[in-house]
């Protein structure tokens, strides 16, 4: 390997390794932020209510992410549909990981939320019933990955199948815009009124948020750097295992 290569590569190590502790460093003062910080809600009436708010800061950015790596993955397998390029499957499937993990996380803190301040676990609403879909989609994208053993042919067809399950996440932001649900649109809400819930914020309820989006979004960015150095690790000791077989064959 070049020196100059070998320099890049080990700057860019040590790079990720100081934003890893940056994450860390930055997910700590988001919780102190969140449970501490942040002063309790407007227009909640119980005890309950105003904790289970809290959640609030971590599932929303939760969301974000979950709705951001789900999407990334899709560019990243129409990247790999046009050049064909490896690198691109790792992408993709790198990102639906993390982001299946972070919508596993809106999936259950959202009913804890829930039910305190609306008094339900779950209503099959047109937000909740398409996040419930979403999900499942996902979790058969990686099943079909599983179930193929063609290298190739299976990272072809997961990335028609991501760009096709990726359709559900405008629809999941949507869908409290298009119709009465009992979730709140948090960000951008529509004009006519349709969203029930909610609850005031103040600015620190605001810089809080927008704290754990940052932190959150950094998060990402982390993960998605060690799980595609994971897998390319992972692909190369099967590239050798291959190769080791092939000899003795």
């Amino acid at each position: 390997m070049p020196k100059s290569l070998t320099q890049q590569t080990n700057s860019r190590a040590n790079f990720f390794t100081g934003l890893t502790m940056i994450s860390g460093l930055l997910i700590v003062v988001g919780l102190y932020m969140a449970l501490i910080w942040a002063p309790e809600a407007a227009n909640l009436q119980t005890a309950n209510e105003r904790y289970a708010q809290r959640i609030f800061y971590f599932h929303v950015p939760a969301a974000w992410i979950g709705f951001l790596a789900l999407i990334g993955s899709a560019i990243f397998s129409i990247l790999y549909l046009v050049t064909r390029q490896e690198r691109w499957d790792i992408w993709a499937l790198s990102s639906v990981e993390i982001g299946l993990a972070f919508f596993t996380m809106v999936m259950v803190s959202g009913p804890i939320w829930a039910k305190p301040t609306w008094n339900v676990w779950w209503t099959w609403d047109p937000r909740l019933t398409i996040s419930a879909i979403c999900w499942l989609l996902y979790v058969g994208y990686l099943m079909l990955r599983g179930a193929i053993d063609h290298p190739e042919r299976q990272a072809r067809f997961a990335a028609v199948y991501g760009i096709v399950a990726s359709f559900s996440v405008p629809a999941n932001w949507l869908a409290i815009r298009w119709w009465r649900t009992i979730h709140p649109a948090v960000v951008a809400p529509g004009q006519n009124g349709n969203t029930v819930g909610g609850f005031g914020m103040s600015d620190r309820i605001l810089d809080t948020l927008f704290f754990c989006l940052f932190a959150f979004t950094i998060f990402y960015i982390v993960l998605m750097y060690h799980r595609i150095n994971l897998e390319n690790q992972k692909r190369q000791v099967e590239a050798l295992k291959q190769r080791i077989l092939g000899v003795r064959g």
